[in-house]
This record gives structure tokens, sequence and C-alpha cells, in this order.
């Protein structure tokens, strides 16, 4: 493939992807869910349960399972953290590995780089893969799919989460959930709802209109329950108007079961619950992981008449709505055998293929009849990216690096050299937080620009990490880590055919790297087969055809939060930016601590806010350069 080729091929492919995606939208509809099979079976067993047997479905038994009925055959609910590749086991109280040989799983593209496939055919292709390995370690819900708006582009789940459009997010999570659910395994949509931020996430109220709830915030939800009868969701730990999501009866009741015609289960976040009474009339199912509040607490209150048993026997009906439809794993199948089968690889491979986006081009695809020396620069050349900060990870047993692909697909054709560049950022500065303004590291930037200047072609490998973008807690800056811009002026001074890209789950400042670079490309948190994929873009094999799912603003105060002051907020004195720190304190008692998050923006979100103030320009959804100010 030649370089017009390549461009032409790309191009064409970016500018129709509002087109392609208006082109499959089908008007949300309701029908019988799937779940409503088993009402008869449901109502003999509840009449043989005890009272103590339903509170004891109604909170987790482990870490990631909550119990059945053992002498009624009941089987247990066994949760899968996801949303891109199943989690390693996990000691049944605690957050540590259980250390097994078999809990291995497929690394999937995260959230932002299924999204930038702009492809239901793979969403549902990726759900499909998820259940397959589901089943396979014994899981009857995958947590997941990841469907929260990206409000802002410094979130610390961006790379987990879609889009920062309701259509696209709601479109891939329709297919994701059918893909799943047809292989045999609830999804568990989440975090419902409003769980844009990871700073202050368990006690930040939540202050939006219902039209702007509605027009952008709930409609992936909306979407997946309604168009695809997702069987589970996940109440997420903030307040939204005034009442903790996991009690807010609006939420749950009134929207989701009533309006939506949801008939499945709601479990809390991790640490989500905050009462005993108040969840279950409201409409929550499970708590998990444990049962402070709706164990022994919820049983006492039922025979003091502040819960009735009616109100038990709905929740503990919705939850066997879903344990009859999906059919448990036999015990001696879980977890038997390592997983990462050639089918979800491949799965995997072509969602990576599809996501990688081409922003500018002067010197791709490589050509080997000229280019004889490659210089790979960059620790994120060969940094995997499956596990990581906190929250999601997978145990995978293959991740190639770019730096492996690359090798892999020129062979002895041309000689490639490595070079880090700029420091890394470990598991040990999570709670150090480099700061992205750190200088580079002159010794590192040295031998970099030694290496580019002997080079036919340079590769920098710049962007964030698994360690940086991570659950708990929300970025501070845009800003490449780690002294990135500094060393990439350096090696286009030292050599000017360089190409960049850009590894990262969410928009980073690239206004440097641009100026400097003759390509650039975004190559996001890509799986296990993601050095794969790439290789093959580079050398012309593949071509690029992701497309952005969210705006990149050049700078941060043009993102609508930012500009219009409602993000970010302080607290003074706390200690937050830790998913354990945030779990611990979900579950004191700072019930009644007020931290405000105001919408202020209303729908004006991501690239609809660009567009209101420049109606002319084009599209921001697909044109990440956009300067607007």
């Amino acid at each position: 493939m030649n370089k017009r080729d390549f461009i032409k091929k790309a191009t064409m492919v970016a500018a129709g992807a509002v087109l392609a995606v208006s082109s499959i939208t089908t008007k949300a509809q309701t029908y019988p869910s799937k779940l409503l099979g088993h009402e008869t079976e449901i109502d003999n067993i509840v009449k043989q349960m005890t009272l103590e047997e339903k509170i004891e479905m109604l909170h987790g038994k482990n870490m990631f399972s909550s119990a059945g009925v053992p002498r009624l055959g009941i089987a247990d609910v066994e949760y899968a953290d996801g949303p891109f590749g199943i989690r390693e086991e996990m000691e049944p109280h605690s957050w540590n590995s259980a250390h097994l040989t078999t809990d291995s799983a497929t690394f999937f593209p995260t959230g932002s780089a299924l999204a930038a496939t702009w492809s239901t055919e793979w969403a549902y292709a990726y759900g499909k893969g998820m259940s397959r390995e589901a089943r396979l370690r014994g899981k009857d819900m995958i947590l997941g799919p990841a469907i929260n708006i990206q409000r802002i582009p410094t979130g610390g789940r961006t790379y987990e989460y879609l889009s920062e459009d309701p259509l696209l997010s709601g479109m891939l999570a329709v297919a994701y959930t059918k893909g799943s659910q047809d292989d045999g395994t609830a999804v568990c949509l989440k975090h419902y709802a409003l769980n844009n931020q990871e700073d202050y996430r368990g006690f930040v109220d939540v202050k939006i209109s219902d039209r702007a709830m509605h027009e952008i915030y709930l409609r992936p939800f909306e979407m997946a329950v309604r168009e695809a009868d997702a069987w589970g969701v996940m109440a997420a730990y903030n307040k939204v108007n005034g009442r903790w999501c996991s009690e807010n009866e609006h939420l749950l009741t009134t929207i989701l079961r009533q309006q939506w015609g949801f008939p499945g289960m709601v479990i809390s976040d991790w640490g989500g619950v905050h009462s005993t009474v108040d969840p279950v009339v409201a409409g929550m199912n499970v708590e998990m992981p444990g049962s402070r509040f709706m164990g022994q607490a919820l049983l006492d209150s039922v025979k003091a008449g502040k819960v009735s048993e009616a109100v038990i026997d709905q929740r503990v009906r919705e939850i066997l709505r879903v344990r009859l439809t999906v059919k448990p794993v036999a015990k001696e199948v879980a977890n038997s055998q390592p997983v990462g089968n050639p089918e979800e690889m491949t799965t995997a491979l072509e969602v990576a293929r599809r996501s990688i986006v081409l922003l500018k081009n002067s010197l791709l695809p490589i050509d080997t009849k000229r280019v004889k020396r490659i210089s790979v620069i960059g620790e994120n050349a060969v940094t995997k990216m499956a596990l990581g900060g906190v929250g999601a990870g997978v145990k995978t047993r293959c991740e190639i690096t770019p730096l492996e692909g690359l090798q892999a697909a020129l062979g002895n054709r041309v000689k490639i050299t490595y070079a880090p560049g700029y420091k890394s950022f470990g598991r040990e500065d999570r709670y150090k937080r480099l700061s992205p303004q750190q200088p580079a590291d002159r010794q590192l930037m040295a031998q970099a620009v030694k290496a580019a200047k002997g080079a036919d072609l340079v590769i920098f490998f710049a962007g964030d990490n698994r360690e940086v973008e991570t659950e708990g807690s929300d970025r501070k800056s845009i800003t490449l880590p780690s002294g990135q811009d500094e060393l990439a002026v350096a090696l286009a001074k030292a050599n000017k055919q360089l190409v960049t890209v850009v590894v990262s789950g969410g928009p980073v400042d690239i206004n440097t790297v641009d100026k400097v670079s003759g390509s650039l490309l975004v190559s996001w948190f890509n799986g296990s087969m993601g050095g794969q994929a790439l290789a093959e873009v580079l050398t012309g094999k593949i071509s690029p055809s992701g497309k952005l799912p969210m705006t990149w603003p050049k700078h941060l105060d043009d993102v609508p939060a930012y500009a219009t002051g409602t993000y970010p907020q302080n607290i003074q004195g706390n200690n937050q930016g830790d998913i354990f720190v945030d779990i611990t304190r979900n579950r004191s008692n700072d019930r009644n601590q007020q931290l405000i998050a105001n919408y202020a923006e209303e729908s004006l979100v991501g690239y609809r806010w660009y567009d209101s103030k420049h109606p002319l320009r084009v599209p921001a959804l697909w044109h990440p350069i956009t300067r607007v100010s």
C-alpha cells in the first residue's frame, strides 16, 4: 500500500464516521424480557424459602459472589470483574490474589479502544468473547460494560468507558450486551448513574436537570435495557440530586424498573451501600461485597416491621430471574484450564486493528526498501497494560508490546534499536504521582537522541499508562508525563523522520508532538494483541480505520466542565485517590458530607459544547486538533 492510498482510506473512513453510526440507529423498544420465563417456578421457590434464606441472598457471600439456596438447588451467583477481561481469582474476603495458575484471560482492548472502532459487529463479538471466557472461569455475570459518559478527559476510568456521545456509547453497549447474553452470561451495566469522575466519587452529589440526565447520561443504560434486555445493573458510588445511587428510588424504580421495564437485579458497587431500609425499598437487590447493611441489620428490620417481607420477596424474585436464566457452571469445570482461546485472541486482534486512529501522516507506511534502521523510543513501546493501577485488570498469558509487534513484523529486514527515553510510571508511584510537568531525564534523553540520529525512521511511543489512568483518582492534567514533550522536540531536531504513537486510554495534550511529528497515531490500551495490530498498521498491512470516540482538547480549560468551573471540586484534607480509601469513606460516617458537582453545561457535553460555540466548525468528534477558546 502506498502513502496516498494509506491516507485516502483513513480519511474516507473518518469522514464517514458520523454518517455510518446514524445509518444503523434503531428505535428504542421494550419487549418481553427473557428473564420473565420462570415466574411460576420462582413462585414455588419463594414459598419454600425462610426469611433468613431470603436475606442471605441480598448481600455478598464473598468478594465476588452472592448466596443461593443450597437446599433448594439454587446456586450462588458468581461475578466476573470486567469490563475488558475476566479478572484473576481473589481470596474470598480480600483483594489479594488467590494465586491460581488457571485464572488467566484474554486482555481485550479497553473501552475507549472498542469505541474507536465504531463497530457494533465487533462490540457484539467482544461481548461474546467475554462471555465465553467468563463461563470457563465459572462466572454468571460480567461486571460490565462500563458505559458512563466521558464528561471529563481526565477521568480515572475514561479508558474503561466508551465515549462522550450517548448514541455511540448506547449502540456499542447494546451490541456488547447481546453478545454476552446470547452466549449465556449476564451483563451488569455500570456505573448507574452519573459516575463521571473518580475524585470524591464516594460522596459527590451530582446536580443535574432531568432533561440532561436522560438525553446524555442515562441514554446508554436505557438503550442496553430496552434494546438488549440487559439482566444486571450496578449502582454507582455517588449521589444524584441528593440521594445515593444505591438508595435512589427515582433511578432504581421510577426510571429503571417502571419506565424502562427492567426486571433484573441491581447490585451495589463494592462498598457503595450506606443504609439498610432505603436501598431495599428503592430497588437494590444485592449489597456487595459484604453484609454490613443488608445482612443481619436487614433481617432485624423486617422482624421489626420497618420493611415488609413482600418487598424482600420482590428483591429475591428479581435475583432468581437472573439465576434461573443463567445456567450455573459446574464447580469442577470452573478454572480447570487456562483461558485465552484463539477465537477470543482473534477478536482482541481485530478490535485493536480497527481502533487505531491516524491523525496526520507523511511518513507511513514503513517502506522497507528505504527504511533499514528504525529507532524505537519510549517506555510505552515495552510497557504492558493488562495490569496496573487499581480496579480492573487482567492476568493474561499473552500481551504483545509495540516493540515486540514491530520486531515480529519486520524481522531481519530492518534493524530495530530501542531506548526508553523517559522515566516510566511504576506501581510504587500510585500514591506519590509523578508530576506530568516533570522535566525529561537528561541521561535517558541523551541516549534516545543518540539512537535517533543514526536511524532512517524514529518511532516515538508517548502517552500514559495504567498507573496514571486508574480507578479511584482523576488525572490533574492532560500534559504528557515524564518530560515527553521535551523529548519529542529533541528527537525531531535529531531526526526529521519522526513518527509518534500515543498510547493512552483517553485524551492527552498532543500540541507539541503534533508540531514535530511527520505522522501521528493513537493506539490506546489495546489488549493482548495490540502490539501486533499496531505493527500491521505501521507497515501498511492494515489500513488505519479508527475514529476518535471523544474530543481531544488542545487545552483543558476548553472542556465544558472546566470552562464552567464545575470541575474539579476541592475538599481540604480529603485523603482521596485510592479505591480502598474510597470504600472506607463509603462505609464511614460521611453520609452527611456534601460535595456538589453541578453539571452546568447541561446537555452540551463534549463535541456538543464546541459546536454550540463554533457551529461552522468540522465536528470535533472526529476532528481532534481543533482549537476552541
